[in-house]
């Protein structure tokens, strides 16, 4: 509402009614057993392969990225998708796995195939933001599964070793990204305006803030990607610290309480399967903060059910009836 002027226009309209949509979507999934899930999870992971295959070839084509798909009701990107269809399976993965066999070669093998085919997909459409995410929930699924540090371990001190290496088959916007993040002021307005401008938004918001409806670098464009990728900004200059704190305590609260039920549960697949989307929903709002701030290189991660668009807040509400689900079903023993 804010950032369509103080009125009420597409943005608002569109993001409440999507709202309203994805939250019936959420209560729907958390009335199905999580067994059911658990039964459809491979085929879930497949499906969005084929997806992500239908969108490279005929997928809309926006600013050079080919990432969505006109469903008319909704322009969907399937690699958000991806972000619950990863956890999916390999919780279904490491829950079928005996304990003993988490560390052998084989397994491991497996587990990281179905990590890197997805995530080749995105980068080529590309999107480096989103396949970096994929991977991180990937990972985080492989080391709550009993996967032995020391391989984490191996392959970070691989990954420093190679990564001029992979530097140089990045695209040069994403090059720019990297070096605007170390130094925005070499491009103040070209590449660097806009975590410049944000950072302006951010500090003059003060304790309190300025007003709702009151920001200045909002009402007068300075921000662009407002409604989207950069809505932290508008809701800091507008609010303070004392509104971006609040709405980071509503995130960590709702952190708190879906550890607090994973951490419950006597599946392994309910228990991995809410971790694993827990800490996707963690990286969402850590890494939006923190781009916006200057603190990451910015890339397209919206902060959870506040930014506008609809894929991303399909994938947190689908989350979130998961995570209901194995919650509402979790055996309850004699108590």
């Amino acid at each position: 509402y804010s950032t369509d002027g103080g009125e009420i226009l597409y943005h608002t309209k569109s993001h409440f009614i999507k709202l309203v949509t994805f939250f019936l979507l959420m209560l729907v999934i958390s009335f199905f057993n999580i067994k059911i899930w658990h039964i459809f999870s491979y085929i879930f992971y497949f499906i969005i392969i084929l997806l992500l295959i239908w969108v490279s070839v005929y997928g809309i084509k926006v600013s050079g990225s080919q990432r969505w798909m006109n469903l008319y009701f909704i322009v969907l990107q399937p690699s958000e998708l991806m972000k619950i269809g990863i956890i999916l399976c390999l919780a279904k993965y490491y829950h079928r796995l005996k304990i003993d066999d988490v560390n052998s070669f084989t397994s491991i093998i497996i587990a990281l195939t179905i990590i890197i085919v997805p995530i080749i997909f995105v980068i080529s459409q590309p999107d480096l933001g989103t396949s970096v995410l994929i991977a991180s929930s990937g990972l985080i699924i492989l080391w709550l599964g009993g996967v032995k540090i020391k391989y984490f371990f191996f392959s970070f001190v691989t990954f420093l070793i190679s990564l001029p290496f992979i530097i140089s088959f990045l695209k040069p916007y994403q090059k720019l990204r990297i070096l605007t993040f170390l130094d925005p002021d070499r491009d103040p307005l070209g590449a660097g305006y806009q975590i410049i401008q944000s950072k302006i938004a951010i500090g003059s918001g003060g304790l309190d803030g300025k007003g709702f409806l009151k920001g200045t670098q909002s009402y007068l464009d300075f921000l662009p990607e407002k409604h989207t990728d950069f809505i932290f900004t508008t809701i800091a200059e507008e609010l303070g610290f004392i509104g971006t704190i609040s709405i980071l305590a509503i995130y960590v609260g709702i952190v708190i309480f879906c550890l607090h039920s994973a951490l419950r549960h006597k599946e392994r697949f309910s228990s991995l399967l809410s971790l694993g989307l827990t800490m996707t929903f963690f990286l969402f709002f850590a890494v939006n903060m923190s781009m916006v701030m200057g603190l990451a290189p910015v890339v397209g991660v919206p902060l959870p059910l506040i930014s506008y668009g609809g894929s991303a807040m399909l994938v947190l509400m689908g989350a979130f009836g998961l995570i209901q689900s194995a919650h509402i079903h979790r055996p309850r023993g004699n108590v």
